[in-house]
């Protein structure tokens, strides 16, 4: 009997104890609140029904006066049909971080209220010049602008000077900065929608009662490339370099080598129309494939209402995967990189059965708790409020080593469990704890600026890679890195992410228990290699491209 009761308290305590270890779940924290702004994403919602209206509130998470802090752009809408912002609810936002937990509107002095421009939608962050500042390009209904930074915390409009122009009446969505010929200098890819203004608006309704038209109502619009000449200048290279051959409604941009060429490719989220993958033939040129490799449509061969996109290595494979979302009632789609083609694996991972009740718009690959798997993250809610689920909360899917996707979002807290509309998002690590944070948009509300919690014990490391050689922003730079067990994780550098959205540029890595790295593998943009041994865990590290040997 004595026996008996020993061993009884012995297993209680094996069983308090491992409670007791438990690792802690990260949680996400809305600090919004903490700050003074009065930023909300103003779609000029009303019962007269516009196109544009279910898209505004793109997001930028990025350092514009280089103090270490990552800080935070939106877009907004304008007063429809005018298309004018006609009063500070339509003004664009930006938020220094302060390092304390808050951040500080400093819009106005910085030049960035955009009161004189039209319904601005997604933002693209990248140092076109190479003078170690970030510029921000605006889309929009209107015209689309480049803003330039000046070093100082202002920012000018240079877009006539730039040479960026666009078709009248364009609708532009997203846009991203790459450098497609590595000649070291950003060029600019716009994905475009459709041919839109207030005054050729097509009204749809049933019973009496509007809706916004479908989108099948509207033609395609030819997305737009601009090479990079120096010295602030672009030229309209789309018809010369292919892509005016594959016309579509676009909407997020993701930005790979998915070849392995050295070449950085193209794909972009099409609405209601094929995906389109632009594969660069390394001319100046490129070829659309989305067809022959699998990703155009859903394995019904239908083409769905893709929304944003990220394109991550999911599965540590070395190749890198495409996620897009869309509306309820379809799929949300991954498709796998297979090497020669792609796999469409929504039911193999489970998220077929995660997504078809929900309406994602932007979207980011997160590695949320560090444990080296990157985890999928999507900002719901429907196009407008006519269903009985419309109003939606975000999601957070976990990564199952690579293998499958299990829905933790009950896990993330209140503040992520947010119902309502949300659209525009990004990912970046905004109190440089080493865990990734979020911001998100939702229409007609404040933006909510999710913190995580971390706490789980689990290592990172985070790099800053600047280009001397490659552009400045190394985006396009590949990351092998290699933990002491021989675990190896890819990333590589990447800014726009989602949808109208740009991310924290710097590469982040989730290691587990794993303190200790035994090499870091660089391929920058134009061909270097570079190698970094016995790296420590939790850190920032910045990391200089080396100059070619003369």
């Amino acid at each position: 009997m004595k026996w008996f009761l020993g061993a009884t308290c012995a297993a209680c305590l094996l069983i308090g104890s491992a409670v007791a270890f438990q690792p802690v779940q990260p949680r996400f924290t809305d600090i919004a609140r903490r700050s003074r702004f009065t930023y909300i994403t103003n779609n000029d919602l009303s019962p007269r029904k516009y196109f544009v209206q279910p898209m505004a509130g793109g997001v930028a998470i990025f350092d514009y006066d280089n103090d270490g802090r990552e800080d935070i752009f939106f877009t907004n809408g304008a007063k429809l049909p005018e298309m004018k912002k006609t009063n500070a609810s339509f003004y664009n936002c930006l938020l220094h971080n302060k390092g304390d937990g808050t951040f500080e509107d400093v819009t106005k002095k910085a030049g960035l209220l955009g009161e004189n421009l039209d319904y601005n939608l997604g933002v693209a962050i990248g140092d076109y010049d190479n003078d170690g500042y970030e510029d921000i390009f605006i889309c929009g209904a209107g015209r689309n602008v480049l803003y330039h930074n000046n070093g100082d915390g202002t920012f000018t409009d240079v877009t006539e000077q730039s040479g960026i122009r666009k078709p009248p009446n364009t609708l532009s969505v997203e846009a991203a900065w790459f450098d497609y010929d590595n000649d070291g200098l950003l060029d600019l890819v716009v994905a475009n929608y459709t041919t839109w203004t207030p005054q050729t608006d097509r009204r749809c309704s049933v019973a009496g009662v509007e809706y916004y038209c479908s989108p099948t109502f509207y033609p395609r619009a030819v997305h737009r490339l601009y090479h990079n000449l120096g010295h602030g200048r672009f030229e309209d290279v789309t018809e010369k370099s292919g892509f005016a051959a594959a016309p579509g409604k676009g909407m997020g941009i993701s930005i790979a080598d998915f070849n392995n060429d050295g070449y950085q490719d193209v794909f972009i989220a099409n609405d209601t129309e094929p995906n389109s993958l632009f594969i660069n033939k390394g001319d100046g040129t490129f070829e659309e494939q989305g067809l022959q490799l699998g990703v155009a449509y859903n394995d019904d061969a239908r083409a769905v209402s893709s929304m944003g996109s990220d394109a991550k290595d999911y599965d540590n494979d070395g190749r890198v995967d495409i996620f897009t979302n869309n509306l309820m009632g379809q799929i949300w789609q991954l498709y796998r990189n297979r090497g020669a083609f792609f796999r469409y694996v929504p039911d193999q991972v489970k998220i077929q059965q995660l997504s078809q009740q929900l309406s994602g718009w932007s979207n980011a690959f997160i590695d949320y708790d560090n444990d080296g798997w990157l985890d999928l993250y999507s900002a719901n809610g429907d196009v407008d409020d006519v269903k009985p689920n419309a109003r939606q909360h975000d999601t957070m899917f976990r990564n199952i080593e690579g293998k499958q996707f299990v829905d933790v979002s009950d896990q993330m807290g209140p503040d992520f469990l947010h119902v309502g509309f949300q659209r525009g998002s990004a990912v970046g690590d905004l109190n440089n704890d080493g865990f990734e944070d979020l911001v998100v948009t939702s229409l007609m509300e404040r933006p909510r600026i999710l913190m995580n919690s971390g706490g789980n014990g689990h290592h990172w490391l985070t790099l800053e890679l600047v280009g001397h050689y490659s552009n400045r922003d190394a985006i396009g730079a590949k990351v092998k890195l290699v933990t002491a067990s021989g675990r190896v994780l890819y990333n590589h550098v990447s800014i726009s992410v989602g949808f109208m959205s740009s991310s924290d540029k710097r590469v982040h890595f989730g290691l587990g228990e794993e303190k200790q790295i035994r090499e870091v593998d660089i391929t920058w943009p134009r061909g270097a290699v570079q190698q970094l041994a016995n790296v420590r865990a939790d850190q920032f590290l910045k990391v200089e491209e080396p100059l070619p040997a003369r």
